[in-house]
């Protein structure tokens, strides 16, 4: 998938990306990068990670123009950001179960740290699917909820990123160990479209 993305080209309750990496215990921390672009004024999905009996076990929700949510294990944690312009967003989420802290960068600019479900983790049993939330594991798509647009480069670890590695991230020299954009393993459901990046 190097140089290419994935095109949402409408608002449906089907279109949607899974991905299946091999998680083979319990995360206790993480990080999820991604860049998206659309022109959605109401809330969306990027990224939504599923497990069994916890549907938003962690989830990016953005909510043009200004916040972004996170949630882990069903609790959320709100950032207010920079508005959002027209063009490729580039945004990095990590957590850390050892002390909770969880990290918001979007184009390489952190935002003020938060705290959520500190001691716990995320179950290795997950459904992991671009472009729609899961309001049940796997399933539960809602199309107001639906990204309509591009995504790209979404890269996933099984700790928290450095600032040292955002930087990396952002330059293209730093790829997931769990999700790696340049060899994807993913299933496409509905109309979703692989094109060439080409901004």
């Amino acid at each position: 998938m190097e140089s290419k993305v994935f095109v949402f080209p409408k608002e449906t309750s089907t279109a949607h990306v899974i991905l299946r990496p091999e998680i083979t215990r319990p995360l206790q921390e993480v990080s999820v990068c991604l860049r998206s672009y659309t022109d959605l004024s109401r809330p969306y999905t990027p990224f939504s990670l599923a497990t069994p009996g916890k549907d938003n076990a962690f989830f990016i929700y953005l909510q043009p123009p200004n916040v972004c949510s996170v949630h882990i294990n069903q609790e959320d944690t709100y950032f207010r950001t920079d508005s959002e312009s027209l063009d490729w967003r580039h945004i990095c989420v990590t957590w850390d179960s050892n002390t909770g802290v969880v990290q918001l960068w979007v184009n390489g600019k952190l935002y003020p740290r938060r705290v959520s479900m500190k001691g716990s983790s995320i179950a290795a049993e997950a459904s992991i699917v671009l472009g729609q939330e899961q309001d049940s594991f796997g399933g539960g798509f809602e199309a107001s909820q639906s990204l309509v647009g591009e995504i790209s480069d979404v890269h996933m670890w099984d700790y928290a990123l450095t600032p040292e590695d955002i930087h990396k991230v952002i330059s293209g020299r730093h790829n997931g160990n769990v999700i790696n954009w340049v060899s994807l393993y993913y299933e496409i459901k509905g109309e979703v479209l692989v094109q060439p990046r080409l901004q």
